[in-house]
């Protein structure tokens, strides 16, 4: 089911030219949109647009806003040259948009027969792990932090504001986009690759590997997006790379899955067949966690915390902040302090 409504674009604000924040007039009211000019071109104020309003009318998340399908006052400029490569992202949807990716680049042909040669790597499951995990590499000395972007959750990189806060803040250097998803720095076809792009072309200390915002949830043993992480360590250690679980979990999620050590990780971590390291926060409960991987209890991780906050870059998760929900955040952080020289 898809819905849609059309409306004029009251006021416009630009999220650093990768996105951009409407107000849109309809008949009886004013809605908030999210308009992404490689998809549907820069949007101004009086243009009339195509609204797809699935999200709000079903009352999901997304942040309260609707998405432009279309800028039915302008039309996209022809493409010049081939810059823009030969993959296509978003296949077959009215949305596909060709990318360079970083296979297609014959300068880096020699990168994919590398190894990662022990890279540190976090594995997440929720957007909302990156910022406690980068302030954690950053206080533990690796400064060029790269983000790998999945297609588990958003496809546009450009919809993640904490992205652009950690970003402009130097908490991250680099951001890759994999799978269908979009707009990092660097774009590839598979995890594999950008893995290897992140050590070997970007030169980065270390990867954060992680879903967009807009994780999908059914409270089912296997249904929920951050599943992935269990394929993703795996990937890590096959390419000679250091594995890190990136713990999720609550000291205030009312729903008992999530209390202590969310059945989420213990599922990810009972499915990976690899053996990483799973960092806990010092004070937590490590029980029951499955067999097979290095618990590693991380002290300092309220210093990652407050490097945030010293850069004033909030962070929630589940509309809950670290004074609502320390350990969410504090095992996070733990992650990025981890040493794995």
């Amino acid at each position: 089911m898809i819905t849609q409504t059309a409306g004029k674009v009251q006021s416009v604000t630009d999220w650093d030219g990768d996105a951009q924040e409407l107000m849109v007039r309809l008949e009886l009211e004013t809605r908030r949109a999210v308009n992404y000019p490689a998809l549907t071109g820069p949007a101004s104020v009086g243009d009339e647009v195509l609204l797809n309003t699935t999200a709000q009318t079903l009352k999901l998340g997304t942040g309260g806003y609707d998405f432009v399908s279309a800028n039915l006052s302008r039309t996209l400029p022809k493409p010049t040259g081939d810059e823009a490569g030969h993959i296509i992202k978003g296949r077959y949807l009215p949305c596909q948009q060709a990318v360079l990716t970083l296979e297609e680049q014959e300068r880096y042909a020699d990168v994919w027969e590398r190894n990662l040669e022990g890279f540190p790597v976090l594995v997440g499951q929720l957007h909302s792990q990156i910022g406690p995990a980068a302030a954690g590499l950053h206080l533990s000395g690796r400064r060029r932090v790269a983000y790998i972007m999945t297609d588990v959750g958003a496809l546009p990189l450009a919809f993640s504001r904490l992205v652009r806060d950690l970003k402009a803040s130097g908490l991250l250097y680099a951001t890759l986009t994999c799978g269908q998803a979009f707009g990092g720095d660097r774009e590839t076809v598979t995890l594999h690759s950008a893995l290897l792009g992140a050590k070997h072309i970007l030169d980065c200390d270390a990867a954060i590997v992680c879903q967009g915002p807009g994780n999908a949830g059914t409270g089912t043993k296997y249904g929920f997006g951050g599943i992935e992480q269990a394929q993703n360590l795996d990937i890590v250690r096959a390419l000679g790379g250091t594995s890190v679980a990136i713990v999720r979990m609550s000291s205030a999620d009312k729903r008992e899955r999530h209390q202590g050590v969310s059945h989420h990780t213990r599922t990810t971590l009972d499915l990976a067949y690899s053996r990483c390291i799973v960092p806990l926060p010092v004070g937590a409960d490590e029980t029951p966690l499955p067999p097979g991987h290095s618990v590693l209890f991380i002290e300092g991780a309220q210093a990652a915390l407050d490097l945030l906050d010293a850069r004033g870059i909030a962070v929630t998760s589940m509309g809950r902040t670290p004074a609502e929900d320390p350990m969410f955040f504090l095992a996070a952080a733990a992650a990025g302090l981890v040493e794995t020289d």
